[in-house]
This record gives structure tokens, sequence and C-alpha cells, in this order.
């Protein structure tokens, strides 16, 4: 499907999940790019209604968790996703998908994955580990079809999450060692690197994730 030949369904709203923290508006515009419906938002009845949620974030796991729960928007996120609705973690936003992180001490994560947020070995290599990457895809999904393997994305951070459980893996890459670097667990999605700024195929899985948000089964 061309980009441009999207067209949103009745009731298709992605809502990106405003905390205070990350360029959502950069997120908010790619969608914009092939017309999916998108709103940056803190407000739970946006989220309630959304038809996916994505979870951005720069900066530090225990600063973004606290704020999250300041706001109450861990309540409502986890409540649907657990109901059905995908969401799409990014960078940040995909470790606090797991249920904790070593980062500044430690900190309890959102537990929709298990696992832990570990700083990466580099070996040698820079930290952050800042540039462009290619991911080699181990699984099959929705949210990369059309996308080749290996591809190239743009990476900006210094932790990563170890799946507790190796089926979630979607991909890998390499920055001194390999590290995860995308999963997937039924409705729920993390890619640790930016596809708002990966160019074409970064676009192409953002509309693969908003695609996915229109045919998914409206929760009872």
């Amino acid at each position: 499907m061309n980009l441009l030949d999207y067209r949103p369904s009745v009731d298709s709203t992605i809502a990106i999940l405003n905390y205070g923290t990350g360029n959502m508006r950069s997120v908010e515009k790619a969608f914009e790019q092939f017309n999916a419906p998108a709103v940056v938002t803190s407000d739970p009845d946006e989220i309630e209604a959304a038809a996916g949620i994505v979870l951005i974030g720069v900066g530090a796991f225990p600063n973004a968790i606290t704020r999250i729960r300041e706001l109450k928007l861990d309540e409502v996120m986890t409540d649907r996703a657990r109901s059905g609705i995908p969401l799409l973690g990014i960078c940040l936003g995909m470790q606090l998908l797991f249920e904790e992180s070593d980062e500044w001490g430690g900190a309890k994560g959102l537990g929709l994955l298990e696992g832990r947020v570990e700083k990466i070995p580099a070996e040698g290599e820079k930290i952050p580990h800042i540039g462009w990457n290619a991911v080699d895809w181990t699984a099959e999904s929705r949210l990369i079809e059309g996308i080749d393997n290996p591809c190239p994305f743009y990476h900006v951070h210094s932790f990563a999450p170890v799946p507790e459980d190796r089926e979630v893996i979607l991909g890998t890459a390499v920055h001194g060692s390999r590290f995860v670097t995308a999963v997937r667990r039924d409705n729920i999605y993390g890619v640790q690197f930016h596809p708002e700024k990966s160019g074409p195929d970064g676009l192409r899985m953002l509309e693969n994730f908003a695609t996915i948000c229109t045919n998914a089964p409206v929760p009872a």
C-alpha cells in the first residue's frame, strides 16, 4: 500500500501519550504524512477512545515512569493494552514496557513484557549509541511488512531490554555486541530505534502500525 493511499476508518485515532518527555510532535507529524489520525494527549478519555496507543520517550527510565504514574497514564495504558488495543513503545517507551530497569539505581516499569532493561555491553564502542544500525528481523510481524531484512534504523540509546521470553524478540542490531531492538507479543510492540527519524522505512513501520490499529477488534 502506498503511504498516500492510507484512508482511516471511523474511530481510528492513535493516542500519542504526552507525559512531558520525548518529541511527540515529530511522531504525530510522521502519522500525518499518510493521513493517519493521531493526537498528542494525556487525557484518559481520549486514550480510552483511541484505536491505538504510542508511548515514546527520551531521557532516564526512573524519571519517565514516575511522571507517567503521577499522571495515572500507567493505569489507562495498561488496561487498554491488556484489553487488546495495539500499543507501540518507541525508544525509552519500548523500555518502559518491561518489568524493570537498572538505570539510575533501578525502577519498576509497566510490566507488560517480562524482562529487565540493562546498559548495552558496547565492548569498546561509545555510549550512548547514536547512529544508523542494520536491524535483523528474527520473526514475522505485521509491524514490519514491506520492510527489508536487514534494514537500517536510527538509534539513540544507552540501554536496551533483555526479554525473559526470547519468543518476543522481533529484531536485533549490533553496537559492539548484539542487542534487542524490536519486540512484539500479540498487540504489544516495541522498537528501540526511532521510526519517525528513519526515512521511508520508518514511515512504513508507522503506517503498518496505523493499519494494525484500524483492523484491531474493538474490546467488549
